[in-house]
């Protein structure tokens, strides 16, 4: 398109066009030929909108060579201007344009050039040339053959304007190769091999090929062009295929998700680590503790933590008690989905919990009592909990401490220290280290996080929008909920005594509930105080000591979750099944039978009966019975075996 069509005199004059030697020439030159005459008003001249107002002409007023040096000067070609000119309504060339947008970047530059030779023919054809002379013009100037332009032209004859620029792309017709022919069925054989979860090597998967080509009389084409033909095949499809969907997964962009818009305990994250540390435990034994974290979701700051040998409710209760008494309570939470975590002490009643049966007489969890809304982590997906990070971070500088030099194990079998199992950090000394580098990694400056802005550490963010947005706080009566752990027992029916954990707790109040199931709130650490019963409605009835000391119980829950599939692994799923459409049994179909022949097997003559034979012990090696005692034993077993001797008896037949 033409970027600039009108000018005054003096600004045609200051272009330098050819023909117009300067101002006085066109002025001449306007009045002789007068260019404003009424009739031409907004074709040759128009006022221009400007204060004071000016006349200003069009380039079509000049001679041939300016106005072919007008053009080359505003006349501009764009691929943008041309696609925006074709109507979304306008489907007659989608082919064309679809090739045109296929064509390489080179192709394109040329067709937009080519556009712009015949786009100068049109305007000096509008501006009063023939053809011809519009032809031999930007043929002169471009030093182009007639015919060349003219082959241009047929190509976007009866064509609309703005659909010739994917007619001008070169297709390269004669050039194109031929595809090597291969029947569809065994391109469906070679992918569905291909795609087998054994990952069998692409030299393999073309010998099978061949070996299926030769039974069926396939046209199959070289093993090069079948590696061309596999590079077709979706990345995704291939690697869910043959390395498996947790591999396709990492395909698959991780979620950006804001955390900008919580502010301090509206959110927080809770999960499991084990320490790759050896830890000396106060009964003597070493073994790798596990500690159980919450964090602030809005500002990473860790808010509480505690110690065990294993993941249990009790290790995640006391954490949850403590960040509760420490900062207040949490409006939600997002938590791992182990068992431990999804117990009914903790989340019993939630509507979103999905580990264990959920009953109608369950009693209500911690969580579900103080009214946070629980969220969970997909299973063995780390980017998923915000902790893990953190935890990541913790084994870099708390678990790699000099003070723990010895101790520490990798954290894989293959990244074992030197030193490995060298020494045990006493418990009480790995719990100072640990409790120093956590609040080192809260107060650690210039945090790269939005929250943090790369200069306030985990703990100032968190301070800064605690004072400013209000918590709610747990009261007296609420600590026994996390300090203690819950079940649901049933009152004797006679005495009223509640036996539980093979202990028996009696106070008078329970007459009042005989053969009820109430729920009892106690210390894990310590099974003979008091226990604490409640109502099922959660109301507190009263404390009953125990009246008969037998032992102490460790509880832990149990069971399975299901998470749904994301939807996007589903649909490669399902793009996986058509490309592999061939199963192994039909692929074995294909290929030669083998034979049941058996003219090279050479027939055994000489049959020697196996006789077991009995063994005794001399010292660490068994050395055989001598051959009469062989013999003895051998006769007293066909003795006991006789047709004679057996309890069923042979019936004689005239049939030999």
């Amino acid at each position: 398109m033409l970027t600039r069509e009108w000018a005054t005199l003096p600004e045609m004059a200051a272009l330098g066009l050819p023909g117009i030697p300067d101002e006085r020439a066109l002025q001449v030159r306007a009045q002789k030929h007068r260019w404003n005459r009424p009739e031409w008003r907004n074709q040759v001249w128009r006022k221009r909108e400007v204060a004071g107002g000016c006349v200003e002409y069009s380039f079509r007023v000049l001679d041939r060579a300016a106005q072919l040096v007008w053009m080359h000067k505003f006349l501009e070609i764009s691929e943008g201007d041309e696609k925006s000119a074709v109507s979304n309504a306008d489907h007659r060339y989608d082919a064309e344009w679809q090739a045109y947008d296929k064509a390489t970047d080179k192709a394109k530059a040329k067709a937009l050039k080519v556009l712009g030779y015949l786009d100068r023919i049109v305007r000096l054809v509008e501006a009063g040339l023939t053809n011809e002379e519009a032809i031999h013009e930007v043929r002169l100037d471009a030093g182009l053959s007639r015919t060349t332009i003219q082959n241009w032209r047929r190509r976007v004859k009866d064509v609309p304007r703005n659909h010739w620029l994917p007619m001008l792309v070169d297709q390269h017709k004669g050039n194109v190769k031929k595809r090597a022919s291969c029947d569809e069925q065994a391109l469906e054989f070679f992918k569905s091999r291909w795609l087998q979860p054994e990952r069998p090597k692409f030299e393999k998967c073309y010998r099978d090929l061949v070996t299926a080509a030769e039974e069926q009389g396939w046209v199959i084409p070289s093993i090069n062009t079948m590696k061309r033909r596999v590079k077709e095949l979706p990345q995704m499809v291939v690697t869910m295929a043959r390395h498996g969907k947790d591999a396709a997964k990492q395909m698959i962009p991780a979620q950006e998700r804001d955390r900008t818009y919580l502010h301090a305990m509206q959110a927080v994250n809770a999960d499991g680590h084990k320490w790759d540390i050896f830890v000396l435990w106060p009964d003597g034994v070493v073994a790798r503790p596990v500690m159980a974290a919450w964090q602030d979701l809005y500002s990473n700051t860790i808010l509480s933590w505690r110690v065990d040998r294993s993941e249990n409710t009790d290790l995640i209760q006391l954490a949850f008690g403590d960040m509760i008494e420490k900062w207040g309570i949490p409006e939600e939470a997002l938590m791992d989905n182990g068992r431990a975590f999804a117990s009914k002490r903790m989340t019993g009643g939630a509507k979103t919990r999905f580990r264990f049966k959920i009953k109608e007489d369950d009693v209500n969890g911690v969580m579900t009592i103080l009214g946070v809304k629980t969220h969970w982590a997909i299973p063995r997906h780390g980017q998923s909990k915000p902790i893990e990070r953190a935890f990541g971070d913790m084994e870099e500088n708390i678990a790699k401490d000099l003070r723990f030099a010895g101790a520490y194990v990798g954290n894989n079998p293959l990244a074992k220290p030197e030193n490995y199992g060298s020494k045990a950090i006493p418990l009480e000394e790995f719990l100072k280290v640990v409790e120093q580098g956590i609040k080192e990694h809260n107060n650690r400056p210039n945090r790269h996080t939005p929250t943090c802005g790369g200069k306030k550490s985990f703990f100032q963010a968190f301070s800064e929008s605690l004072s400013i947005r209000p918590v709610r706080k747990a009261t007296e009566a609420q600590r026994h909920l996390w300090l203690l752990a819950a079940e649901n027992v049933t009152v004797n029916k006679k005495n009223g005594s509640i036996r539980f954990m093979k202990n028996r707790y009696f106070a008078d109040f329970l007459h009042e509930h005989l053969g009820e199931s109430v729920v009892v709130r106690y210390d894990p650490q310590n099974l003979h105080s008091d226990l604490h019963v409640y109502a099922k409605n959660g109301s507190f009835l009263g404390n009953a000591p125990v009246i008969e000391k037998t032992g102490f119980f460790d509880t832990q829950a149990a069971g399975e979750t299901k998470r749904k599939e994301r939807k996007i692994l589903r649909n490669v799923k399902e793009n996986l099944e058509l490309q592999r459409s061939m199963s192994p049994g039909e692929m074995i179909d294909l290929m030669p039978k083998i034979s049941d022949a058996q003219d090279d097997l050479v027939e055994t003559k000489v049959v020697r009966p196996l006789r077991p034979k009995p063994f005794v012990s001399n010292g660490n090696a068994a050395v055989a019975q001598h051959d009469e005692e062989e013999e003895d034993w051998l006769s007293k077993y066909n003795e006991q075996t006789r047709p004679e001797t057996r309890s069923l008896r042979l019936v004689d037949t005239d049939e030999d």
